[in-house]
């Protein structure tokens, strides 16, 4: 087993690493259910993102001098537009509401509750930053869908013991290209929520 330690980097301070994960995020959603075949010239663009945001946190998980995992959160009043626009249609209030985004760890440094402590880092983060919800999205596949495989096991179970609950009617949509495919299609993503006054 690894010693790897968890550490925080906020707002600008994430600029050094934005390469880093960008290709983590590309190795880690060509996995099942992303199935994503990355650009990272668009991962570029999206991390700077949170590297713009004042209140930004990424959790970066090092083995010694390597990162091989991070966890990314963004107060929802600074995603784009285009992403929250949808949210406040449906009456959510942004202002109130720290949202997680990714959380990409390699491979043979799962199972050892580095994911739990992404989990951890974050929410005690949001608290310490006043806001009272948490939220992420999670991309929805089909049972059948061909590329499932056997031994996947969906991690909706993880994320209610952790406290957040799927919301009913919240969706959004993503594009991307699929591995193997030749242009980019949509892509389903439910919203999990959390109180943190409950």
């Amino acid at each position: 087993m690894t010693t790897v330690l968890l550490e925080r980097v906020t707002g600008s301070a994430l600029e050094p690493y934005l390469d880093d994960l960008a290709a983590l995020r590309i190795e880690v959603f060509r996995e099942f259910p992303y199935l994503y075949d990355g650009d990272p010239a668009y991962e570029r663009r999206y991390l700077s993102t949170y590297a713009a945001s004042a209140r930004s946190l990424c959790v970066l998980a090092r083995d010694g001098g390597s990162v091989v995992g991070a966890a990314t959160g963004i107060p929802l009043e600074d995603e784009t537009e285009e992403f929250t626009a949808p949210l406040k249609t449906e009456g959510l209030d942004i202002r109130e509401t720290f949202y997680f985004g990714e959380s990409v760890l390699r491979c043979s440094y799962r199972g050892q509750g580095i994911g739990a402590g992404f989990m951890r880092e974050r929410e005690a983060y949001a608290r310490e930053q006043g806001f009272r919800q948490l939220m992420f999205c999670a991309v929805q596949r089909p049972d059948d869908h061909p590329r499932r495989p056997r031994d996947y096991r969906p991690l909706d179970a993880f994320w209610e013991s952790r406290g957040f609950r799927r919301h009913p009617r919240l969706v959004t949509w993503y594009r991307w290209r699929d591995l193997d495919d030749v242009e980019e299609t949509r892509k389903p993503m439910a919203f999990w929520l959390k109180r943190l006054d409950d």
